[in-house]
């Protein structure tokens, strides 16, 4: 038996993430363990009740590898998504954006939330700048590497 047994609630967790953001794929990390989960694409032709297939693998965290240059989608000074989650650029329904196109940021500034399995992480400006572009709106489901906001 594995030292770290996987925990079900998480997997069922995840898989609704994937359900309810219309993802196919999402993964966690932790300290020792990485777990994986994946849902086939439905084919176009099948019924809509078709049940998705669900893949989860639990492997040891490989160490961390340096980070590979993004395609050629990913603008110059973009941020990138941390993680899989959704997108929100204001605190709360109430509030003003955290950051506009035009405005100025400093370094370790919160730009937006991205909400995963229920927890709001903030991400902040890797570097001083001006916001010159939003690529994503409030409340839409982003991927791992997906560019956030551009800061020249």
């Amino acid at each position: 038996m594995s030292a770290n047994p996987i925990d079900p609630e998480v997997v069922r967790s995840l898989a609704n993430i994937l359900r309810d953001a219309g993802l196919t794929e999402i993964e966690i990390v932790d300290a020792d363990r990485r777990i994986r989960v994946v849902r086939a694409p439905a084919p176009a032709a099948a019924p809509a009740a078709a049940p998705a297939t669900v893949s989860v693998t639990t492997v040891a965290s490989p160490p961390a590898a340096p980070a590979l240059p993004a395609e050629d989608a990913t603008p110059a000074g973009a941020v990138t998504s941390p993680m899989v989650g959704v997108a929100f650029l204001t605190p709360d329904p109430a509030s003003p954006p955290f950051v506009t196109q035009g405005q100025a940021v400093t370094a370790g500034q919160t730009v937006m939330l991205i909400e995963a399995m229920k927890t709001f992480n903030q991400i902040k400006a890797p570097r001083a700048g001006t916001v010159t572009r939003m690529l994503v709106t409030n409340g839409q489901p982003v991927e791992y590497g997906q560019p956030l906001l551009v800061i020249e």
